[in-house]
């Protein structure tokens, strides 16, 4: 199986930029659709964006779209999310997937998951 460890989670002030990455182990994440979601306290699990076995295929939330860039690195079978411009609003537990099915939005379509990292902007 594939297991995925979150990391890079931090206290940021509104319009600040944070990396946060995802680690693989277990099996090599080529061949799976990496995605990143999140959830706040009292919300629903959010997409956020995600990314094709190959890298060609991008996905993004409208919340975060144009700030918001993810990333992939086969060979270090790592995944990433660059995140600029941020808001209170993104606040959240941020988790990273692997899945081998197409729809990329749907968490249902997910077969591994991470613990998640904590993000938190400050106003």
């Amino acid at each position: 199986q594939v297991q995925l460890v979150e990391s890079g989670g931090a206290l940021v002030q509104a319009g600040g930029s944070l990396r946060i990455s995802c680690a693989a182990s277990g099996r090599t994440i080529s061949n799976y659709i990496m995605g990143w979601f999140r959830q706040a306290p009292g919300k629903e699990r959010e997409f956020v964006a995600a990314i094709s076995w190959s890298g060609g295929g991008l996905w993004y939330a409208e919340s975060v779209k144009g700030r918001f860039t993810i990333s992939r690195d086969n060979a270090k079978n790592t995944v990433d999310l660059q995140m600029n411009s941020l808001k209170p609003e993104d606040t959240a537990v941020y988790s990273c997937a692997a899945g081998l099915r197409a729809g990329v939005r749907s968490h249902r379509e997910y077969s591994y998951w991470g613990q998640g990292t904590q993000v938190t902007v400050s106003s």
